[in-house]
């Protein structure tokens, strides 16, 4: 499954997400809105105004630390 979070820095919300994916062996892709700025109107264009913003294929993507769905991804 392919994941990307998309984050910024010094957002704990970020770091808690990168983190329990980590823990739990889920390979994702990093986008850090800081040091890639262009990823902001990608974001904004999805409906996002905040991150972190979890897409994974085949599943809606969501933004915020949700436990509940990085279980689904973890699965």
């Amino acid at each position: 499954m392919k994941v990307t979070v998309y984050s910024k820095n010094n957002c704990m919300q970020c770091k808690m997400t990168k983190r329990f994916l980590s823990e739990h062996n889920v390979a994702f892709e990093e986008r850090n809105i800081n040091q890639n700025p262009e990823y902001v109107s990608y974001l904004r264009d999805h409906g996002f105004q905040a991150v972190p913003v979890v897409e994974a294929q085949g599943l809606p993507a969501f933004y915020g630390f949700r436990p509940d769905q990085l279980t689904k991804i973890a699965g």
